[in-house]
């Protein structure tokens, strides 16, 4: 168990992106939410002359590590130019673990709005064509900013993916953009069962949502590390463990949702 919970530990310590910008950007206010400190961010281009469609990258509650580094450069690889926000580092926190409301999901929706303000002023990105995918607490981010009083569909956004992310069937149903939900069943740390019950309980628009749940994978499928855990303040773990076969799958639906929706 120490030794998967030091693996752990390791994915929590920040990375400078290798072949990766850093820029930075001010946070906007949107909604009720007010606008955050300014945000630095890591900008990933693909081959080509462009202009390319965009896609922002919200990290995990670990913040902007190697897990965010390789998705910046797989989504870079189909084609798209990759912003990733850290919303943590400019709010004086390296990693938000274990106290997720420390930097909640509305407050990295401002994030998100700044980001996508910063792409559309980019000439190399095609400004109406902009996407979202977040992993976790990036996920959770994710759910927040697909919301309808938040406006990001007015502001730009036109896809958004959501990998194993917190649902809350009072909060998350008024889904504004098309949204790809990615989720382990035995997730132990934000329950595929919540988003059953947002599922369930109705979205306004249901067209626009659709939802992917992996009967065997755990929390952090897609992460191509051994098997790790992560101790909570009440003595219990949450388990994180990839799952080839889920991360696949859901890589090739995030390639090809983003694909119709941004490239088409």
């Amino acid at each position: 168990m120490l030794r998967s919970v030091l693996a752990f530990l390791v994915l929590l310590l920040a990375v400078r992106p290798a072949g990766a910008e850093s820029v930075h950007f001010p946070s906007l206010a949107v909604g009720r939410v007010d606008a955050g400190p300014e945000i630095s961010g890591w900008l990933y281009w693909p081959s080509g002359p462009g202009p390319f469609p965009a896609i922002v990258l919200a990290h995990s509650c670990a913040g902007v590590n190697r897990h965010t580094d390789e998705w910046g450069k797989r989504l870079a690889g189909w084609g798209y130019v990759v912003l990733a926000p850290d919303s943590f580092g400019p709010r004086g926190v390296t990693s938000v673990c274990g106290r997720g409301r420390l930097v909640n999901g509305n407050m990295r929706v401002a994030d998100v709005a700044g980001a996508i303000d910063f792409l559309q002023a980019q000439p190399f990105v095609e400004r109406n064509r902009i996407g979202l995918i977040g992993h976790s607490h990036g996920g959770w981010t994710t759910m927040r900013a697909v919301q309808k009083g938040f406006g990001l569909a007015n502001h730009g956004l036109r896809a958004a993916v959501a990998y194993y992310p917190l649902c809350w069937a009072a909060l998350d149903y008024d889904v504004s953009v098309p949204l790809l939900v990615l989720i382990g069943e035995q997730d132990d740390w934000t329950p595929a069962q919540n988003c059953r019950r947002l599922q369930q309980g109705g979205f306004t628009h249901p067209e626009l949502v659709e939802m992917i749940y992996y009967p065997h994978a755990f929390h952090s499928f897609d992460a191509n590390v051994r098997d790790r855990y992560f101790p909570t303040p009440d003595g219990q773990y949450h388990r994180l463990a990839y799952d080839p076969v889920a991360a696949a799958d859901a890589e090739a639906r995030t390639k090809a949702f983003f694909d119709r929706l941004l490239k088409q």
